[in-house]
């Protein structure tokens, strides 16, 4: 999910112009839309499947209700007997104000909105032929483990233990009540999102313990992999649009069922709308469908066109898109809570219907963002609520060279002779929270969701960009490629995400890697001093001509002036770095640093005066906390003392420590 200020659900943007992106090829709406049967073989190696649901939901647009009936086919792939079930509830972080979710009122999770009603789900019956008739819900818990007020993580023991290899089929009925528009669900007048809104089960592990957690505000979510056919009644007028592929409709007098199925997936989302315009097209071999308001026909084709680039730029970075389909949903204004989020083969975007107009490239943005997570979370299946970084910090990563090669360097605003990139956002960001604290940690170790958007997104973006530059970016990408293709469907963990590139790259580069991701990583590049004068000649006593003799002899021809420079280096990342020493002839000469040690020293000898030096001068280290304090020109003498107390003021106003 998007987390900049100026992208993003819920968030505010920046109203500076840009040149949208024209599309390639005539848009042909297309209305009603043909069934797409799910033909294209998953890419790669297929998932291993463990949990399959197969519902038939009846969304009640009047009552903002969806009611249920089902299945889920469950596969025992842990080396454990399994005695207990654990299922996410998670629409019941909306049932109270004393849920996880909404009971501290600074901490609304990721668009910091309230409620002014209520939403919950529940679960009438769950039953299996392999225990008769008994109702295992009747023996749930009654809340979240050692949390009373909350429940939307609720354990259901088994009558018997369930031995590995073994399956259970499941069959439930439930009732889920959306709330108004709230973080990915909801509804807003005939608008309905429905996201996370059925039971589902938490990820079995390999040892035979479920990875279960209450819903946090600051985190998303966790899940194993299975088949997903899903078959959705509502009004006839409404128009549905939903995880995979559109097998059959079957239309009665007052109402239309649409099936939907997608293999290998991990998660179901879908939404009904009686406003929605449409329009389709094929990108590659994947059928893509955008669902917008009528008035948000330039926004749709401004994501068109950037799906239309995007799709193939990020199955080439990361592996092959395995899905037949996409879809992608722009909500109404009244409900931009839905918007920015991702699901298997269904995103959301967002913005206003005049954002076009206004120059920015947020429309592109959110669009790009929100398709990655396709890779990062979709197709890796990290932990989101354990390690955010690995979904949403790559995530970024990934969208700013996407980006970029999209729509250049001003990849975030273009206008008025001003250029601005997505990574230059990323780097504020990420320079504000500094090194405040560790970023890879659980959602939860966050003490807020703007620190977690800072240091989860935009300083892993940044951290991985600096890398990417120092170390050179065709080493850099083909192993974050190799990263992707080799745990695709595979969940991987920090440590294999680290594991890998450090393999592929040299112990610098890991070394820094697990600084920046594991400790309060940081840095900041600062040229202490820049000195410069004429050689002397030599003067005093030399052994050659006796004791009583000097040598009064200039320095040789071409070398007539003498520099040096004094750069140090703050933070405990130790990254390479160049140094450029500026002549006042013109040239150029550039010195490496390994960033090793606090400081280092450039001395030079030459035929022109020195008149600058600069650390970084590439810019390849975005992470640079400060890059203010990156050059200095040699001062005259007598002018140092007066540049030091004005700087020394200018810092005092700056921290507030004078009025």
């Amino acid at each position: 999910m998007l987390a900049l200020g100026w992208a993003g659900s819920g968030q505010g943007r920046p109203l500076a112009p840009a040149t949208p992106i024209a599309p390639a090829t005539p848009v042909v709406p297309i209305a009603p839309v043909a069934p797409i049967a799910p033909e294209t073989p998953m890419a790669l190696e297929a998932p291993l499947r463990v949990a399959s649901y197969n519902l038939d939901a009846n969304l009640d647009v009047g009552k903002h209700t969806i009611h249920a009936t089902g299945t889920i086919h469950f596969t025992n792939r842990s080396t454990r007997a399994l005695t207990e079930l654990w299922f996410h509830l998670y629409l019941n972080a909306f049932k109270n104000n004393r849920s996880l979710f909404l009971r501290n009122p600074f901490a609304l999770g990721r668009s910091g909105r309230t409620l002014s009603s209520y939403g919950y789900i529940e679960v009438h019956k769950l039953t299996s032929p392999r225990f008769g008739t008994q109702n295992l819900w009747a023996n749930s818990a009654k809340h979240s483990p050692a949390d009373p007020d909350d429940t939307t993580d609720i354990s259901v023991p088994l009558p018997a233990p369930l031995e590995p290899g073994e399956s259970l089929e499941l069959e439930l009925e439930f009732t889920s009540h959306l709330p108004p528009v709230l973080e990915r669900t909801g509804y807003a007048g005939s608008f309905h999102f429905a996201g996370q809104w059925f039971p589902k089960l938490a990820k079995l592990e390999l040892d035979g313990t479920f990875a279960h957690f209450p819903f946090h505000p600051n985190a998303e979510f966790y899940a194993d992999f299975g088949d997903y056919d899903v078959r959705i009644t509502a009004p006839n007028e409404f128009v549905i649009g939903a995880t995979g592929s559109l097998v059959e409709t079957t239309q009665r007098k007052n109402s239309t069922t649409s099936h939907f199925s997608l293999k290998g997936a991990h998660d179901f989302a879908f939404t009904a709308w009686d406003k929605f315009e449409r329009i389709s097209e094929k990108v590659g071999d994947v059928h893509v469908q955008l669902l917008f308001p009528a008035w948000q026909r330039e926004n749709a084709l401004l994501s068109l066109s950037a799906v239309r680039q995007a799709l193939p730029n990020f199955s080439r970075r990361f592996g092959p898109y395995p899905y037949p389909t996409l879809t992608v949903v722009h909500p109404p204004e009244a409900g931009e809570g839905a918007g920015g989020m991702e699901y298997p083969s269904l995103i959301t975007t967002g913005g206003v219907w005049f954002e076009p107009y206004l120059g920015s490239h947020a429309i592109e943005a959110v669009t790009v963002h929100e398709l990655g997570h396709q890779w990062f979370y979709g197709l890796l299946a990290s932990n989101e609520s354990e390690a955010p970084f690995l979904d949403e910090g790559v995530n970024s990563y990934a969208e700013i060279g996407v980006l970029e090669d999209l729509l250049g360097v001003g990849s975030a605003f273009r206008g008025a002779g001003l250029d601005i990139s997505i990574a230059a956002l990323h780097r504020v960001n990420a320079a504000w929270y500094g090194g405040d604290d560790v970023v890879a940690q659980p959602a939860r170790g966050f003490r807020g969701f703007s620190a977690m958007g800072g240091l989860v997104y935009s300083r892993t973006a940044t951290l991985l960009l600096t890398l990417e530059r120092v170390f050179g970016p065709e080493k850099f990408r083909a192993a974050l490629k190799l990263y992707a293709e080799k745990f695709r469907f595979g969940h991987p963990t920090p440590d294999d995400f680290v594991t890998t590139l450090e393999k592929e790259l040299e112990p610098s580069f890991g070394r820094a890697l697990r600084v920046g991701l594991f400790e309060r990583g940081w840095v900041d590049y600062r040229v202490e001093s820049v000195a410069s004068r004429r050689s002397l000649a030599d003067l005093g006593l030399f052994a050659e001509g006796g004791p009583q003799s000097s040598r009064a002899s200039a320095a040789s021809g071409s070398k007539d002036w003498l520099g040096r420079a004094v750069v140090y280096r703050r933070g405990n990342l130790e990254i390479p770095v160049e140094i450029a020493l500026h002549l006042k002839s013109g040239a150029v000469l550039r010195r490496k640093w390994n960033g090793q040690g606090a400081s280092f020293v450039v001395d030079y000898t030459g035929p022109s005066e020195l008149a600058s030096v600069e650390v970084d001068p590439d810019l390849k280290i975005p992470l640079d906390q400060n890059l203010l304090n990156n050059s200095k020109a040699v001062t005259p003498a007598g002018e140092s003392r007066i540049s030091y107390i004005l700087t020394s003021l200018a810092h005092l106003f700056v921290s507030g420590a004078l009025p």
